[in-house]
């Protein structure tokens, strides 16, 4: 699939370079990186840019809106990131659009990867734009082909563009959209993971505890699309290089760095049989 300057990867990646095994337990802090939006208020709305083409697709979405906008639902009193779906931009590419994420399902290919989430950063900490992706290669197969894990997924995708990273990564469940509890198999029918949880709702206020001089937020929903070499493409090797990765290999973040002088960091969520075939590899490189 890939040339011979990668077949290296097919070897188990070693802890010490340049990978960090991230915790499987629940943690008390589970922002990614310090990530967040610049806006000059304390409550502000982020547009999120509907690309989806099929009904399902847009129920999940409209429900994971719903409940990010919820907090009183969940045992949290308020919330300061509200989000708004609005006309994507983007289509199949899923290209950033400046100050919104845009949301999109396609076939991208049997490639490994369920779910996937990017964002562009400039000075240091503050998210311009970013997108989360859902692959119906996978999501169109019998194991993941239900209401539940998608609905997981959707939820999840967007939420790290709020600069959310997980509660937990070893499969147990937090009842947190923000864990890896796999609703497939004999999990199938649950509905557990499927949405925030008041833990969600405290991160994002400690994540948002401040304001900034300036906003990086769209006002309008008229945006133009980013420049094209911010975005990642259908090809995994755009995404750059693998900065740390789960010990059982379900989740990994892969950053950039950009002509422009910002940096884009792609988080990935692996299929099942991707991570078990080799918890410890780079999964663009190993065919599943």
């Amino acid at each position: 699939m890939f040339d011979t300057a990668y077949k290296h990867s097919l070897m188990p990646l070693v802890v010490g370079l340049a990978l960090a095994a991230l915790p499987g337990l629940s943690q008390a802090d589970h922002s990614w990186g310090g990530y967040h939006w610049a806006r000059t208020t304390a409550e502000f709305t982020l547009k999120l840019g509907n690309n989806l083409t099929t009904d399902d697709w847009r129920l999940l979405l409209s429900q994971a809106s719903s409940d990010w906008n919820s907090p009183e639902l969940f045992g949290a009193a308020s919330t300061p990131l509200l989000t708004s779906i609005v006309t994507g931009q983007s289509k199949r590419n899923c290209s950033m659009v400046k100050g919104t994420t845009q949301v999109c399902n396609a076939k991208y290919g049997a490639i490994g990867w369920l779910g996937l989430a990017s964002i562009n950063i400039t000075g240091g900490t503050h998210i311009t734009q970013g997108t989360a992706k859902m692959n119906d290669t996978y999501f169109n197969l019998a194991t993941y082909n239900n209401p539940y894990e998608k609905q997981h997924v959707m939820c999840q995708e967007i939420a790290h563009t709020f600069g959310l990273d997980h509660q937990s990564e070893d499969g147990s469940s937090q009842n947190s959209c923000m864990d890896y509890f796999s609703n497939t198999g004999d999990n199938a029918g649950s509905s557990l993971s499927t949405r925030p949880n008041a833990h969600d709702f405290e991160e994002l206020a400690t994540i948002y505890d401040h304001t900034d001089s300036t906003t990086t937020v769209a006002a309008s929903t008229t945006t133009a699309p980013s420049a094209a070499d911010v975005d990642i493409t259908d090809d995994p090797r755009s995404w750059g290089m693998l900065v740390r990765q789960s010990t059982n290999g379900r989740s990994s973040i892969y950053e950039r760095f950009n002509r422009d002088g910002s940096r884009t960091l792609t988080h990935v969520y692996w299929t099942i049989e991707a991570a078990t075939n080799c918890p410890s590899c780079d999964h663009r490189y190993v065919k599943t």
